[in-house]
């Protein structure tokens, strides 16, 4: 199975390929045409020097002396091209060759070559030259004339092999296709080893979720990247993912722990007192007592398990959007007020609702903010100490609204107000908060807050502890 860094390395090395490709075909094809205009320039430079040479030495007597031959010669082998002189017939008369009779001389040049430099006063391109040449080659001519370029005693022609002006052309394309390949292949290497450092993340991550799936949460994946590219942002969130997935492994755990013990003690309980009566261990008198006992833990048996089964109902529900309604959480908070009146009363408690007198419109399921409601002041109730103050206050700030409980008693110890809202937490505050004394009262409300995507908060100091929790606002 190919893996995902052999992929983008596949996809890089065909992407550099093409542009390498691309780029040698730009060089081949522009460079080529340089190297032939380069090479023809020259050749014409140096028919027209030849030429006016052969002019001056035509005006003093014929061109088809032994200084004109020697010259021809000298220009030969400095540039490694063939020339030769012809006559105003186009008949060679001087060539460069040594041989002192040099086959070329006395042969006719093509009309094509003469009429064309008679017309245009130069002539390039590929010929033969019958006679001359059994094979194609380059060439220039150009007319002998003076300053007025009139009256032409004859013609410089200059030619080249085809192979003589590309052997430059060919060391250069040799070269060029070496440092292509060794580019290219220094490019790869680099393309392998970045794709290979870019994919190892990800091996840590799949490597990592096979642990998870074998029931290891402890695995994380190294940040060697910088956390604020993609691949970063990725292991940031996996490994955020992977506390997340530890802590609720651990909650589940604990759970399955307390949910065991919650209701091991009231069957254990049962057990024994059925047992009792049963084999006459409970003398008759005491079996009514009993019976009630066992009576008691039943009844509280099945308010665990109600309970438990309504955090599954009423996190469903309030996560339901449909249910959502607009409604006055000033009104709310006061009929929710009405049903603690005897209990406040009972304790010599003071409430202070620091309540607006408008109407506080908010956008959220009203059932399950009452149960909310009715949770926190319960909570406040029970741990305010006799004769202090509940404070409820009811505000908006930043497009929402905020609801605040606060009572006077015991503090939250700091390590347990990071747990506070987890079911069955081990802690005698959060566990009596629910007023069936199994502990899920606090985790309800949070459960039904986020639900809406809003937050609760909690602090506590110095005997006051203070709940907080956002609603969205009402858009009409």
């Amino acid at each position: 199975m190919k893996s995902i860094y052999f992929r983008n390395f596949i996809a890089t090395a065909v992407m550099i390929g093409l542009c390498l490709l691309l780029v040698a075909g730009s060089i081949f094809s522009i460079g080529r045409g340089v190297v032939v205009e380069d090479y023809m320039r020259n050749m014409k430079n140096s028919a027209t020097e030849v030429a006016h040479y052969a002019y001056a030495v035509a005006e003093e007597g014929t061109m088809d002396n032994w200084m004109l031959s020697m010259m021809l010669s000298s220009v030969a082998k400095a540039t490694g091209n063939h020339v030769f002189l012809a006559d105003s017939d186009g008949i060679v008369v001087v060539c460069c060759d040594d041989i002192p009779f040099c086959e070329h001389l006395g042969v006719v040049i093509p009309s094509s070559v003469k009429e064309a430099v008679q017309e245009s006063g130069f002539y390039e391109g590929i010929i033969t030259l019958t006679g001359v040449f059994d094979y194609e080659r380059y060439a220039v001519a150009v007319p002998i004339t003076g300053e007025e370029r009139d009256n032409a005693v004859g013609f410089v022609v200059v030619s080249a092999r085809m192979d003589s002006i590309f052997s430059s052309w060919r060391t250069f394309l040799i070269a060029m296709l070496v440092v292509l390949v060794i580019v290219f292949v220094a490019i790869l290497a680099f393309a392998f080893a970045y794709s290979k450092r870019m994919a190892k993340p990800l091996d840590e991550i799949a490597e990592a979720s096979r642990s998870f799936a074998r029931g290891d949460f402890s695995v994380r994946v190294r940040q060697n990247t910088d956390s604020s590219d993609e691949v970063g942002t990725l292991i940031d969130s996996f490994n955020k993912m992977a506390d997340s997935l530890e802590n609720a492994e651990k909650r589940r755990s604990e759970f399955i722990s307390n949910v065991s013990h919650e209701l091991r003690t009231p069957m254990t309980t049962i057990s024994g007192f059925a047992d009792g009566i049963l084999d006459g261990t409970i003398p008759k008198s005491e079996e009514e007592k009993y019976l009630r006992s066992i009576r008691d833990e039943t009844r509280r048996l099945s308010r665990l398990v109600r309970n438990m089964l309504d955090i599954s109902r009423t996190a469903s529900t309030a996560s339901d959007p449909t249910r959502r309604t607009d409604f006055d959480l000033t009104e709310l908070v006061l009929q929710t007020l009405l049903s603690f009146e005897n209990r406040a009363t009972g304790k010599n408690l003071d409430v202070d609702p620091q309540l607006p007198e408008n109407r506080l419109m908010v956008h959220a399921d009203k059932d399950g903010i009452t149960q909310v409601i009715y949770n926190l002041l319960d909570n406040a109730v029970k741990f305010a100490r006799p004769g202090s103050c509940i404070t409820l206050r009811l505000y908006k700030e930043n497009q929402k609204a905020f609801f605040s409980v606060k009572d006077e008693g015991e503090t939250i110890p700091p390590d347990d107000l990071p747990y506070i809202f987890d079911r069955f937490h081990k802690s005698d505050r959060s566990r009596s908060m629910d007023k069936e004394g199994v502990g899920l009262g606090l985790y309800l409300v949070k459960t039904i807050i986020n639900s809406h995507d809003e937050d609760i908060a909690v602090k506590s100091a110095d005997g006051v502890t203070e709940f907080v929790f956002s609603l969205p606002l009402s858009e009409t």
